[in-house]
């Protein structure tokens, strides 16, 4: 395992494409990281292969210095916190108390903490880990980083997971430490306040989608919607009209004419509130005024509004090519044929609804074809290798408005506002406005792009 480890992760001399590597100085700074455990061990290789020199504290070297790659020092607690700057803590929250008797060797040094809470524990604790270690150690400097960074992206490279690493302290100095560590290590740091965001920043790894859940919900309940009138109308009325049992279309059927009304449905509600936010804007005759709160959080949705309509029409294009193979019809083609035969017609041809079936068919596939692009546009990896004109024209209808919240994507091209001045920040986050002229994406749009 040892010799797995002692590669290095990132080549002192690979320069990434988009710069997001910093460069490693000459002498290397020195790194201590208390804690043996996955992410400690993931972490050291990291900076390893990131270009520090990693010092580790554990309680028995001895025992863990082999999952450590060679190049890291693995000894006890209190000679790995003696010559660093900045200690990462890669223990539990029960475990801080233990580390109490390194305060003296820990005086004017840089702790970050790297810890995050179980659900219950969230709830159980008002403070969060970090301001706990902070009033552990009142003559340190205490951050809150990486925690949202899990033990294989540390492992495999930025690449393969987020990027963003969301860091919060009280002293600034501190926090542009850590952002210089984080950029040197192939990462791109989030400013997210002081210590006291700490439980925001630790609440995150606990969300489950939240972005989704009220779209999905709408998408949800259109489909009972959209499900029961089709149920009543095609299956229901038959049987107490005319005692016709029609029950075997819900599985295929039913489900297949609902897709397609939950679909367009979902579609027009991307669209529909950049038509009312320019309308707001327009009565106003201003748009650095915030929108409502149900009106931006409705625009902020439209994202995952948008791929859920894309999801439906897949669905319906799916069912579609289903329909054929069911035996309910083929025993509809079996009866056709003894109706044709006890008829005495030897073709059967109707022109017209041939020609209405082709074309329902040929407009079907282009709109999916349309909507998959607009859908694979959404993903950041994507949308990052366009220019503002071609991402402009697949998307072509647009309208002049924007959320008063601002982009909340990770893939988003809007540049992070990182001044210090909390009057600038909160007039940012007032007008959401950064640019000369801002827009609304019409489909499956990230939430709103400065140009």
């Amino acid at each position: 395992m040892s010799g797995e480890m002692d590669k290095p992760l990132i080549s002192l001399h690979l320069v990434d494409s988009d710069s997001s590597l910093a460069k490693v100085p000459d002498e290397a700074p020195k790194v201590g990281i208390l804690g043996s455990g996955d992410f400690a061990r993931s972490l050291a290789t990291r900076l390893v292969g990131s270009g520090f020199k990693v010092v580790v504290g554990s309680r028995n070297p001895k025992r863990t210095a082999g999952l450590f790659p060679s190049a890291a020092q693995v000894t006890f607690q209190e000679e790995a916190v003696s010559s660093p700057e900045v200690i990462f803590v890669a223990v539990f929250r029960e475990h801080y108390a233990s580390l109490c008797s390194l305060s003296e060797q820990l005086v004017g040094k840089i702790l970050v903490d790297v810890s995050n809470p179980t659900e219950q524990e969230h709830l159980q604790h008002r403070e969060s880990n970090a301001e706990y270690l902070a009033s552990l150690f009142p003559t340190c400097t205490v951050v809150k980083a990486f925690n949202v960074i899990s033990a294989w992206t540390l492992q495999a490279g930025p690449r393969d997971g987020n990027r963003q690493v969301p860091i919060c302290s009280d002293q600034p100095e501190a926090k542009r430490a850590v952002s210089e560590m984080a950029l040197a290590m192939g990462f791109m740091p989030v400013d997210m306040g002081s210590l006291a965001s700490a439980r925001e920043v630790e609440a995150m790894p606990l969300r489950l989608l939240p972005a989704w859940k009220v779209p999905t919900l709408l998408a949800l309940g259109l489909f009972v919607c959209f499900y029961a009138y089709n149920f009543v109308r095609d299956v229901l009325q038959p049987y107490m009209q005319e005692s016709q049992n029609k029950f075997f279309k819900l599985p295929v059927s039913v489900v297949n004419t609902t897709l397609p009304c939950v679909a367009y449905v979902l579609l027009s509600l991307v669209y529909l509130p950049g038509v009312l936010a320019a309308a707001l804007q327009l009565q106003r005759g201003t748009k650095y005024q915030r929108f409502p709160d149900w009106l931006d959080h409705w625009l902020q949705h439209r994202k995952q509004i948008g791929l859920l309509s894309f999801f439906c029409a897949a669905l319906h294009a799916l069912y579609s090519f289903c329909l054929p193979l069911r035996r309910a019809h083929r025993y509809d083609l079996v009866n056709l044929a003894v109706k044709q035969v006890l008829a005495n017609k030897s073709h059967l041809w109707v022109e017209e609804e041939v020609w209405r079936m082709e074309i329902y068919l040929s407009l079907g596939v282009l709109a999916l074809g349309t909507l998959s692009l607009l859908a694979v546009t959404s993903l950041p990896s994507i949308a990052n290798s366009l220019n503002w004109r071609e991402f402009s024209f697949v998307r072509m209808p647009r309208c002049v408005a924007t959320s008063s919240a601002g982009n909340t994507d990770s893939g988003t091209r809007r540049p992070e506002f990182q001044s210090q001045d909390p009057h600038l920040r909160a007039l940012h986050h007032q007008t959401s406005f950064l640019g000369s002229q801002s827009f609304c994406c019409s489909l499956v749009p990230d939430l709103s792009w400065t140009r």
